[in-house]
């Protein structure tokens, strides 16, 4: 009879642990002070004390203990699992680090408002904060990513949708359409429009980027950086020709400003074309970064701290970051603020957010390669498609590095 008391008090007391971490329910005020240590960049210190104190008015019942650090998003992964008991209870930091916090043990699993937190938050960034069907931290920015800039007196938005169009608008013109197709950030926005995968088994990196699909692509890419209207490198000479020779380019929010000035009332940006594969228009994708807040492993509040670490990160939050530091939400419905959509080259970065995928399962092995198979396609190669993505995709898998 003890034996079976003891046994039902056990799972009592485990159900009652499991809803306190999980949802939001009626629960006991703790007792005595909560003590919590959050870190943030420099820049964030003045934005973050606000949000603590706004946090703390959401729960006045709590005796409160809320200290700030400065620890930027960089320096995270190292200051964290150098020491975790010192460590703050909750930290910024880039999703490219997500898989060696979680190696280390060192994030907390996110229980709680779980449903809550993927459905108010755009998908890719959800995908970098998660490992499998795991949620590991709280989505807070998606801002370093690509879109297309472009020149609204010479495309209208209609043109803007598909790549096709837009070729044949520039070829008419005398315009160019720039991508840096021999960077593998930009050409896997084709690959992964169309479907491909990019993941990592057994700590390698596997694609399926020569499959039926990927000749497709293959050939589609070769079809555009033959297109005479066709032009590529890097950022300098997007900057250098917008508004003259080119009409409309593939860059992120790094090139808003010189992008503005040079088009000045015709300046506009849109989320990426459409291209066609197979006969299909089919919706180019790109690669997203994102800041994301974390809650440690070890920490004696864990209830609190995911509180805590949800409320930095909610919409009105993320509103007044973008206020604050000019950061693009991940949050749905902030990234459709008024106040962001006014914002030209953020409002077509959350445009290609639904698009976006994160670069968590990227491995170091998929660069060069891809680097050379999108030089090839600039360079006019007519070599085998076949043999060309074969051979990606072989030094990819084989972790050619260089």
């Amino acid at each position: 009879m003890i034996k079976k008391l003891a046994k039902v008090l056990m799972i009592t007391l485990v159900s009652l642990s499991l809803v306190a971490c999980s949802g939001k329910g009626k629960e006991e005020v703790p007792e005595g002070p909560v003590t919590l240590k959050v870190w943030g960049a420099q820049e964030d210190q003045a934005f973050l004390a606000e949000r603590v104190e706004a946090f703390k008015a959401t729960q006045p019942d709590v005796e409160w203990d809320i200290t700030l650090g400065v620890v930027g998003e960089p320096d995270a992964l190292d200051m964290v699992t150098q020491d975790l008991d010192t460590a703050a209870d909750v930290f910024a930091f880039a999703n490219d680090q997500l898989f060696d916090f979680i190696g280390a043990g060192a994030l907390y699993e996110i229980t709680r408002n779980k449903e809550t937190i993927v459905s108010e938050n755009v998908a890719g960034s959800v995908d970098a904060a998660s490992d499998g069907d795991k949620l590991y931290a709280y989505p807070m920015t998606a801002d370093n990513g690509y879109f297309m800039y472009y020149d609204s007196s010479v495309f209208t938005e209609d043109d803007v949708k598909s790549l096709d169009k837009m070729l044949e608008v520039a070829n008419a013109k005398g315009k160019k359409v720039f991508m840096d197709v021999s960077n593998g950030w930009y050409i896997a926005s084709f690959f992964l429009g169309a479907g491909g995968k990019l993941d990592i088994e057994n700590d390698k990196q596997v694609t399926d980027f020569n499959n039926d699909t990927g000749i497709a692509v293959g050939e589609a890419i070769r079809k555009f950086t033959a297109d005479p209207a066709f032009l590529t490198g890097d950022d300098s000479i997007l900057q250098a020709g917008m508004g003259d020779t080119i009409a409309a380019g593939v860059s992120g929010t790094w090139t808003a400003d010189s992008t503005q000035e040079s088009l000045g009332d015709n300046y506009a940006a849109t989320k990426l074309p459409e291209f066609t594969v197979d006969g299909k228009a089919t919706q180019m994708a790109s690669f997203g970064g994102y800041k994301l807040m974390g809650v440690k492993t070890s920490t004696k509040f864990p209830v609190q701290a995911m509180d805590l670490a949800e409320f930095l990160t909610n919409e009105d939050s993320q509103v007044k970051r973008f206020e604050a530091r000019g950061f693009g939400p991940s949050n749905v419905k902030a990234g459709s603020s008024d106040i962001v959509l006014a914002n030209k080259a953020l409002a077509a970065l959350a445009e290609q957010a639904e698009f976006a995928h994160s670069q968590k399962n990227v491995l170091g092995s998929y660069w060069t390669p891809a680097e050379a198979f999108g030089t090839a396609m600039e360079n006019k190669s007519t070599d085998d498609m076949k043999g060309l993505l074969d051979q990606m995709v072989s030094q990819i898998q084989e972790g050619i590095t260089e």
